[in-house]
């Protein structure tokens, strides 16, 4: 993306950001034709910015347009802060459009309900990676006081484009609020997907689960191939986005797409935490500790489970672009979170996940140091029920673990109980880039080999240290997701999370339970 690898090497997120913007300074960018809105204002995008946003060069201007032949595309879903009551539901344009909106109702035929939308555009000048000159066009439109547990149906549209329109009737999508109250509900996970057929093969398994929810653990698209947060990547792409969101809008559209960020997630030229890209392509709840360094940090409750997305970034010594750039103001948000979700009666389950493995075997990336000696200790102390990781490229789960070591094993088809035993960790990278490899066979439902001493290394600051260990029950190198049941319980009884790793040919190759007593 412009700077040389052995000076990228020593610079951080936000002098690698600084180093693009001085390179494609306003200058730069004017004597070749190539502004936006955006850069005249000096950021990556401009909130609100919509038909009157310059194009780059060779495109028609804005204003000349017909909004009737352009067609919304991208849609995806995300929960607001409340997921009872709110939703916010976003899309892409190719163009810049005038008055886009959202249209609700609880009937299909029933649509009278218009909202205003906000765009937000994204430009990438030419010469930073291989995109050329481009501008992308995010849309959003955050919905509120929705009712529990309802399915509304909505359209999106823009000038010359309304959804109400009866031969528009077959772009309409739907959503599902999370209930009131505690009931049974389904809920899919993985990282690492991209754009393949391996990813889109998922995507169609996923809906097949109906779920109410899907959580992405981090390296969402690609667009940046190299994920070192690196500006030395000439490979990164900000247009594979558009065939991302193209390719999981089957399912995004209608399932809350809740997103961690992983390394790949980072692109230096549009902020100096890497994260501006991913604040025009996503809304996402906003309790976290700090939205603007770390939008990808928060936590939203459906029914009896709370769930928390992290950013491993921060505590990452393998990858160190952005370690240290929430100054520990992160794990003491997650700490408070934990400790209120834990004293609160209505919630069983907490579920966190993120993107960098506390444990894994995978030859590529292993374990992470810095969220063993950040997080790790919390999920203990706070008797957290399940952790969902990407990074590798692989499935593997292990025994249930405490003090870094083996507190209970966990055979398939075993049960966990988090407030005796101790954590589940399972990586579920499998979900569409290629493949990686296990030092130790693999072991897996059906397939099952013992093996209590499996050569691995942990990433520490200034590099690996190998460790031997034994908590490796399950090893599956495929194409894979997670499914989750989470089923309540009445007080004094046991609720349980049904856990099950599902591979791309709808085989299972992994499942367990988690139990905790309902309060």
């Amino acid at each position: 993306m412009g700077v040389p690898e052995k000076l990228a090497e020593r610079m951080s997120m936000a002098e690698q950001h600084e180093y693009l913007r001085s390179r494609f300074s306003r200058r730069t960018m004017i004597r070749g034709g190539a502004v936006t809105l955006g850069a005249v204002a000096g950021g990556a995008f401009v909130p609100g910015a919509v038909a009157r946003a310059a194009t780059p060069a060779g495109r028609p201007a804005t204003e000349t347009v017909d909004g009737a032949l352009v067609a919304p595309f991208g849609r995806h879903l995300a929960y607001g802060d409340d997921p009872r009551t709110e939703m916010t539901v976003s899309w892409q344009v190719p163009v810049a459009v005038k008055k886009p909106f959202i249209r609700i109702g609880a009937h299909p035929w029933d649509l009278s309900r218009k909202i205003d939308a906000e765009v937000r555009a994204l430009h990438t000048p030419a010469g930073v990676g291989a995109s050329g000159d481009h501008t992308q066009y995010y849309v959003h439109a955050r919905l509120s006081r929705l009712k529990p547990g309802r399915t509304y149906y909505y359209g999106v549209g823009h000038t010359g484009f309304d959804p109400a329109e009866p031969h528009l009737a077959g772009t309409l999508g739907t959503f599902t609020t999370a209930p009131a109250k505690a009931e049974p509900f389904t809920f899919t996970a993985f990282g690492d997907q991209g754009v393949s057929y391996h990813g889109l093969a998922n995507d169609a398994l996923i809906l097949a689960q109906n779920p109410a929810f899907h959580l992405h653990a981090g390296d969402i698209a690609y667009g940046d191939p190299a994920g070192q947060g690196k500006t030395s990547d000439t490979g990164f792409d900000s247009r594979v986005w558009d065939q991302f969101l193209y390719q999981t809008e089957s399912v995004a559209k209608q399932v809350p797409w809740m997103v961690a960020y992983g390394n790949h997630d980072m692109e230096a030229w549009y902020s100096p935490n890497g994260y501006g890209g991913e604040q025009a392509r996503w809304e996402l709840p906003t309790d976290g500790p700090d939205r603007h360094n770390l939008p990808g940090v928060y936590s939203f409750v459906h029914g009896n489970t709370a769930v928390i997305s992290l950013d491993a970034n921060d505590v990452s010594f393998e990858i160190p672009a952005n370690l240290g750039i929430s100054g520990g103001t992160q794990t003491t948000w997650l700490e408070r979170k934990l400790k209120a979700y834990r004293a609160d009666r209505d919630i069983d389950f907490i579920v966190v996940f993120f993107h960098h493995c506390a444990y894994c075997t995978s030859t590529a990336h292993a374990s992470e140091g810095g969220v063993r000696k950040e997080w790790v200790p919390l999920f203990e102390k706070y008797t957290v029920d399940l952790v969902i990781n990407g990074h590798n490229h692989v499935y593997e789960r292990t025994d249930v673990i405490k003090g870094g070591k083996v507190a209970k094993e966990l055979p398939i088809g075993g049960t966990a109980y988090p407030e005796t035993d101790g954590v589940v960790y399972v990586t579920a990278g499998a979900a569409g880039k290629s493949l990686y490899a296990f030092s130790a066979d693999q072991s897996y439902e059906g397939h099952e080999k013992e093996n209590d001493a499996v050569s691995s290394f942990l990433c520490v600051e200034g590099g690996r240290q190998a460790e031997t260990v034994a908590w490796s029950r399950v090893r599956y190198l495929d194409y894979s997701f997670l499914r989750v049941d989470v089923t309540p319980a009445a007080r004094g009884r046991l609720a349980t999370l049904t856990v099950r790793g599902i591979a791309e040919t709808g085989e299972r190759v992994d499942h367990f339970t988690v139990a905790r007593r309902a309060r």
